[in-house]
């Protein structure tokens, strides 16, 4: 049979209806006013009720400064670290979290059980305690045993400057694999839940529609099936991929030199404490909002 780039079984869609045009109502005013007024009403109070004498020039001048050596400064590199944990966190949990789901959604008790034990077990732990088992369990017992331990913690060549992008200075291999890990099994349980919820959604009429084709099981998963959930179970990713990003906060406290470590050492350090944990909010505030605009950015071609 020849291989078929894309099977579209659903040809009769009704045409997608125009874009409807945003225009301001009453109750958007009132709404705006409401909102502006409790701003002012805020400000005014904080400026009468807080004794607080706010030093951004030197939060400013302490986030931007080179470290001693040169090097970029101590903050970027807790954003840099987070972008990383992000991102490797993300291709672990989409990937695990992929095959969990499809296991799951498996007839097969083999592969089904096992893998809604590990769902329940993952969602049903607070993330915090599920850091912290994970966490030492990796460090003193799954590196040593993988035989990773001379690569993580003893490494001293050089790395080449790609290396060096993508997973950051070898003397933080080993958090950065820590992080990646509990991030990414956190993540995927969810992760598995919607792409469960996906393909249950999918009607017993395309499946049967690939296999009267005479698709193998492989082509009625990439031709007819994939497509059709990617669509319906995007916006579910965005939003876990948005909480993914979040969630790498709480590896600080497993003294992974993240963006939170950095702010709070930064914070204790300076006595700057508002200032440095607004511009903390804020960062992370930019990435999700960045992270939300592609995602309907891809949502909005995928329709």
């Amino acid at each position: 049979m020849s291989n078929t780039n894309s099977i579209k079984l659903n040809s009769d869609k009704k045409p997608s209806s125009p874009a409807k045009r945003w225009r301001p109502t009453l109750l958007d005013g009132v709404l705006l006013l409401a909102v502006v007024g409790l701003i002012v009403w805020l400000a005014y109070r904080s400026s009468i009720g807080i004794s607080y004498h706010w030093r951004w020039s030197q939060a400013f001048e302490l986030v931007f400064n080179p470290t001693a050596n040169g090097g970029l400064p101590y903050f970027v590199q807790g954003i840099i670290a987070t972008l990383r944990l992000s991102v490797w966190g993300m291709v672990l949990a989409v990937t695990l979290g992929t095959l969990l789901g499809l296991a799951k959604h498996s007839a097969m008790a083999v592969f089904s059980i096992p893998a809604n034990l590990f769902i329940q077990l993952v969602r049903n732990i607070p993330p915090l305690v599920f850091i912290f088992i994970f966490y030492f369990f990796i460090s003193n017992q799954l590196i040593p045993l993988l035989g990773l331990s001379d690569v993580l913690r003893g490494y001293s060549g050089e790395i080449s400057a790609w290396q060096a992008f993508l997973f950051g200075p070898s003397s933080l291999w080993e958090n950065l694999l820590s992080g990646v890990i509990c991030i990414g099994l956190l993540s995927s349980a969810y992760v598995a839940e919607i792409i469960r919820a996906g393909l249950a959604s999918i009607p017993k009429g395309q499946w049967e529609a690939g296999q009267s084709l005479g698709l193998s099981t492989w082509y009625q998963y990439k031709d007819v099936i994939a497509p059709q959930v990617l669509t319906a179970v995007a916006p579910a990713l965005a939003g876990q991929a948005i909480s993914l990003v979040k969630d790498t906060s709480i590896v600080s406290l497993i003294s992974i030199q993240e963006m939170t470590f950095v702010g709070t050492e930064m914070a204790n350090s300076s006595g700057l404490i508002f200032e440095i944990w607004l511009i903390v909010g804020l960062c992370y505030f930019l990435l999700c909002l960045a992270l939300s605009l592609l995602f309907r950015r891809f949502e909005s071609q995928q329709r």
